[in-house]
């Protein structure tokens, strides 16, 4: 093997890896939501979660990927440990089919049709194909669609090439040799573990060895125990994934280590015994792409097969290896900055789920502001200082989601989006500037009560009727705005726009009544400095509750409460 035959191998290699990123990113990005929806119909049922973590690693092509999201799933509270079981032996059975794909690459046939499957046939159609798409069409879907040929066309020119650069390794003594002393399980294991973990992708390190099968000197003694050992190699992504989360997050890395630990030591210990006893005769042949994707299937289907109904033993034997440590507590709900916790960085592998993630983080911080703003109303009618307090610790909790929220955004930003979750990642960053306002609010509403408790000033019942009119009025807005950002239901909106007329029509009717009872003498010129103040935060605080909605702009109007449209 000369110098050119080692270049065009390492070409052929940097293709294939670039192939797989560039696939996975792409399919990504044209899943969208979708995974989020996945993960919605998650079950308890462990036959349901296989199902879902199969079909969630066929679409990313990445049972790394899969698994990581499970395990930032669990550190988020999202999923139960229990439930993450089933989700992680199913992406285990869904990187199979990459392999499927890659063992197109050892067709040899005259035959036209199977000519056809042949990679060095259809790569440079599907590539063109792509390039056309992503050059000259202007729609986003298309684009995508472009990015996934694109994709696939370089991941198998890579294998292609690899398989081509690595046929002189055939004449080769020491090649043979080599590889005849994986043929022991142990080392076999060993080099498989260590291969898939320096690239932290069993799809890779399964592709770069049905490359070399194709050189027609690698036997299925040899090959078999190196896939074992790839599927425990392929563990250290999850498990360093974990590094730094909760103690459930750490058990849900362990369980799929065990998982596969202990399906490989069930399978190599199953196959040697009857070997021993039953001598096989495909051991002793030559090895292929399509053999290899079938040992990796059916040793995973097999593995899932034995260990599905063990998954609650599985659950027991993780949390014996990860102690809960006296300092961990448990996600409260009484937290309020506990979905703080859902903007896992583990999710920005799948940019459209940590939308998702970042998107119920918003949700909860207008819940906090909407609290906080009914805190401090509630104040004008029963003062009490723990509840001031109380609104002045949800005021601060709104500013740590904004900081928390922009920065996980930021860094989503820097992600690959398609066009839907690009015009929603804009519009939750200007959500996030109205809600922080929102809550901003509040402390000029606390102001307004600290005023009247200095001066001792008190409005009249007749006001407080009024006032506690209007206040329900706002909250009741505030209400429907929290509901269009969880579900951009038209509905709120609509009723968002008819409580903002209502608002306005009894802000003109409070401020009559006021200047009534101020010639009666029923009212003082201080508590109508105080009304006017309160009017102005409330008409601020539905702007921006309007623009949640997008009954508004995002940009404040100058100088005016409401459009015209709103008059």
């Amino acid at each position: 093997m000369n110098l050119s035959n080692i270049l065009t191998m390492i070409g052929g290699l940097a293709l294939f890896l670039y192939g797989m990123h560039i696939l996975g990113n792409a399919l990504t990005k044209v899943s969208g939501s979708r995974m989020e929806s996945l993960l919605a119909k998650m079950t308890d049922s462990p036959l349901k979660g296989v199902a879902l973590g199969a079909g969630i690693t066929a679409i990313i092509q990445s049972s790394s990927a899969a698994t990581v999201m499970v395990v930032g799933c669990v550190n988020s509270g999202i999923m139960q440990l229990g439930q993450a079981v089933g989700i992680i032996m199913g992406a285990n059975i869904g990187t199979t089919i990459t392999s499927w794909f890659l063992s197109l690459s050892g067709i040899k046939s005259d035959n036209i049709l199977l000519t056809l499957l042949k990679p060095e046939t259809f790569s440079p159609l599907l590539s063109m194909i792509g390039v056309l798409f992503l050059l000259f069409s202007k729609s986003e879907r298309k684009k995508e669609v472009g990015g996934i040929l694109l994709g696939f066309s370089i991941l198998m020119f890579g294998m292609d090439t690899m398989g081509n650069a690595m046929e002189p390794l055939k004449d080769m003594p020491g090649f043979t040799r080599l590889f005849l002393a994986f043929s022991n399980p142990v080392m076999g294991m060993i080099a498989g573990c260590v291969l898939t973990a320096l690239m932290q992708s069993s799809s890779a390190s399964i592709g770069i060895l049905q490359a070399l099968c194709m050189t027609g000197t690698i036997p299925y003694a040899a090959v078999l125990p190196i896939i074992m050992g790839q599927n425990i190699g392929t563990c250290i992504t999850a498990l360093l994934s974990s590094i730094g989360t909760n103690t459930h997050a750490k058990r849900a890395a362990f369980i799929h280590l065990y998982f596969n630990l202990i399906g490989t030591l069930l399978f190599m210990g199953s196959f040697y015994t009857l070997h021993a006893f039953i001598p096989f005769r495909f051991p002793a042949q030559t090895a292929t792409p399509a053999g290899i994707a079938a040992i990796h299937s059916c040793f995973n289907i097999l593995a899932t097969i034995v260990l599905l109904p063990f998954s609650g033993k599985l659950v027991k034997l993780a949390i014996i290896s990860v102690r809960e440590r006296s300092t961990s507590k448990p996600l409260a709900h009484s937290n309020p900055l506990a979905a703080l916790s859902y903007m896992d960085k583990r999710f920005l592998d799948n940019p459209s789920l940590a939308l998702s993630q970042c998107h119920k983080a918003a949700d909860a911080m207008m819940a906090l502001a909407n609290e906080a703003v009914s805190g401090a109303l509630s104040l004008l009618f029963d003062y009490q200082t723990a509840k001031e307090d109380a609104v002045t610790e949800l005021r601060n909790c709104v500013e740590k989601y904004e900081d928390a929220i922009n920065d996980y955004m930021s860094q989503i930003g820097r992600c690959p989006l398609s066009a839907n979750d690009w015009e929603e990642l804009v519009y939750l960053q200007h959500c996030v500037c109205d809600i922080e306002r929102i809550a901003g609010y509040s402390s000029n509403i606390l102001e307004s009560v600290r005023k009247m408790k200095k001066k001792d000033i008190h409005f009249s019942k007749e006001a407080k009727t009024e006032l506690c009119t209007y206040c329900d009025i706002i909250l009741a807005l505030m209400k429907h705005a929290m509901g269009y950002l969880e579900s951009h239901s038209q509905d709120d909106a609509e009723e968002a726009i008819q409580l903002a007329h209502e608002q306005d029509c009894m802000e003109k009717r409070m401020l009559k009544s006021h200047k009534r009872r101020l010639k009666k003498g029923k009212c003082s010129v201080s508590l109508g400095f105080i009304l006017a103040d309160l009017l102005s935060h409330c008409r601020k605080i539905t702007e921006h509750s309007l623009h949640v909605t997008h009954a508004l702009p995002p940009i404040l109007p100058a100088q005016r409460r409401y459009p015209e449209t709103l008059r």
